[in-house]
């Protein structure tokens, strides 16, 4: 039998991997998520918490930049258009958490065969991920080699080493990810798992969203 994980249940399996994911809590009323954005310090994004929806912002289920004295009317206004766009959807509450960090956003993905066993995927990520197309796989388990090779190969490669400009990309961080999944590949029941963004900067890698589909 499969699980959907919520995107904060996924952070919190990426994190026991060593991947550093956005400090974030659930919030299950509209004072909790004053208290939340109050504590981590805003702006903050709030998110819609449930198994039952993956792409949040198409249904109006995110809201970026959200200063503490608007929390609570967020929360309410966020929860007002999910329960019109998905009436049936399981609502665990609003995840409320750090804005991301400026960097290079990245794809993660990992999906497992049935014949193959599980492929790695590592790419260009953010909202334009199908545009791009820009993807290396590997079949798992793989060491830091493997994983600089697949960064290596994919056509944006130069942007994240900088260019025209911006800041390069921490290619050891982005690595580090990789190997953490695979690890995780062998020993999580997953079926599949995608962290998009995956955002690198000079220093460090940090999983922005995320999703995952376990064996139960």
């Amino acid at each position: 039998m499969s699980l959907i994980l919520t995107e904060h249940e996924t952070k919190k399996l990426l994190a026991k991997y060593g991947i550093a994911v956005t400090k974030e809590s659930i919030a299950e009323n509209s004072e909790e998520a004053f208290a939340i954005a109050s504590q981590i310090g805003t702006p903050v994004a709030m998110k819609i918490s449930s198994p039952d929806i993956s792409h949040k912002s198409d249904l109006g289920g995110v809201e970026l930049n959200v200063v503490a004295s608007d929390a609570k009317a967020t929360y309410e206004a966020i929860l007002s258009r999910i329960k019109k766009a998905a009436p049936d959807a399981r609502i665990e509450g609003i995840l409320v958490q750090q804005m991301a960090p400026s960097g290079h956003e990245m794809i993660v993905g990992l999906k497992k065969d049935a014949q193959f066993g599980y492929a790695l995927m590592f790419g260009l990520g953010g909202i334009f991920v199908e545009v791009y197309k820009d993807v290396s796989f590997r079949v798992v388990p793989i060491g830091m080699k493997e994983a600089m090779d697949m960064i290596s190969q994919i056509k944006g490669y130069p942007i994240l080493k900088g260019i025209r400009g911006r800041k390069p990309a921490d290619i050891n961080a982005i690595a580090t990810v990789l190997v953490s999944v695979s690890e995780m590949a062998q020993k999580e029941n997953i079926i599949e798992l995608d962290i998009n963004p995956l955002i690198a900067g000079e220093d460090g890698a940090i999983a922005v969203d995320a999703r995952a589909m376990i064996e139960r």
